[in-house]
């Protein structure tokens, strides 16, 4: 999610497991850990497709988080006088922020890798989108009220409501997603097992967008959850297949492969073998794309220093959300 949403989950729930006296204090702390998995963007692996790969690698790993919680707890209590006053709400402060901001991340369809170094894909539920309004806003009015009245009991009520109303969102976002793939598996058949994804557009859970994986095409649509009798259009998009084998071979076509679990097509652009993520993104336009190999004088492809390319990805967006709910 955003670092906006994050800094106000982490201090909310930093100041919901503190004594009152503290809640403000704990406030600023949470804010400042929960975003501090996402300074691994400062971390430069030497190439375009390794950055985008590795991010909420490491430091988003539930096998890293929990014992760097355990570790900085110590450090805490022993300069931190305030900790020594509670050590227990403030050890539930620290381990829940830090595992509730990789949780929340993992609802997102970039994908969060909770087990690393396990190789398994990385965990993406693609519940909510990396920005949603209706999520942070009820964390945001409690944050408000912790720095203006603290210790106040409407303060308190406001926290933990806060946190019942952004969770029960995240239950909704899970209800709307099952819905979603109800409607594709009604309309499509056994077409969809294993091939499906479904993830929510901009800054909403009532519009969702469906990727269906073909042999050599995929299937996109909408479905609005408010809209239940409107018929799913699906519009076939070529994956460029031969493009794709043509450089199963790279290094990096192999490590995007695996990070967005098969959903990627390929072009040429400009002498330059393009792979696009499909997951994020409309009608063709993509938001992360990356040149990883070029053509050598036998048209081979060769690997070259990968590079993001520029998107046209911004307010063709929300227009095809507008319009379509």
């Amino acid at each position: 999610m955003d670092s906006l949403t994050q800094a106000v989950l982490g201090a909310t729930v930093a100041a919901a497991c503190v004594p009152k006296n503290q809640r403000r204090k704990a406030a600023v702390a949470g804010a400042l850990l929960g975003t501090l998995p996402d300074l691994d963007v400062l971390i430069d692996y030497g190439d375009a497709v390794s950055n985008f790969t590795y991010h909420r690698g490491f430091s988003h790993s539930l096998f890293v988080l929990i014992p760097f919680g355990v570790l900085l707890w110590f450090i805490m209590n022993r300069y931190w006088s305030k900790v020594r006053q509670a050590p227990r709400s403030w050890f539930y402060a620290i381990e829940l922020v830090l595992i509730t901001h990789v949780l929340l991340d993992a609802h997102t369809v970039y994908g969060t890798q909770l087990f690393w170094p396990i190789a398994t894909p990385p965990s993406m539920w693609s519940t909510v989108f990396i920005i949603d309004p209706l999520y942070t806003l009820p964390l945001l009015m409690a944050c408000l009220l912790l720095l203006i009245r603290p210790h106040s009991k409407m303060t308190h009520a406001m926290v933990s409501l806060s946190l019942v109303v952004s969770t029960a969102y995240l239950g909704w976002s899970w209800f709307a997603k099952t819905e979603t793939e109800k409607a594709v598996v009604a309309a499509l058949g056994d077409q969809v097992k294993g091939n499906l994804l479904t993830t929510p557009t901009p800054m909403n859970t009532l519009l969702w967008r469906i990727l269906v994986l073909q042999e050599d095409h995929y299937l996109e649509g909408y479905y609005a959850v408010h809209r239940p009798e409107q018929e799913i259009e699906f519009s076939r998009r070529e994956l460029n297949i031969k493009l794709l084998d043509q450089g199963t071979h790279l290094a990096s076509v192999q490590r995007l492969s695996w990070f967005t679990q098969g959903f990627m097509k390929a072009n040429v652009i400009e002498n330059q073998l393009a792979i696009s993520d499909l997951r994020m993104g409309f009608n063709e336009v993509f938001v992360f794309t990356h040149a990883v190999a070029e053509r050598d004088t036998t048209f081979s492809w060769q690997p070259i220093n990968s590079k993001q390319l520029p998107t046209e990805f911004g307010m063709d967006a929300i227009k095809v959300v507008w319009d379509q709910l």
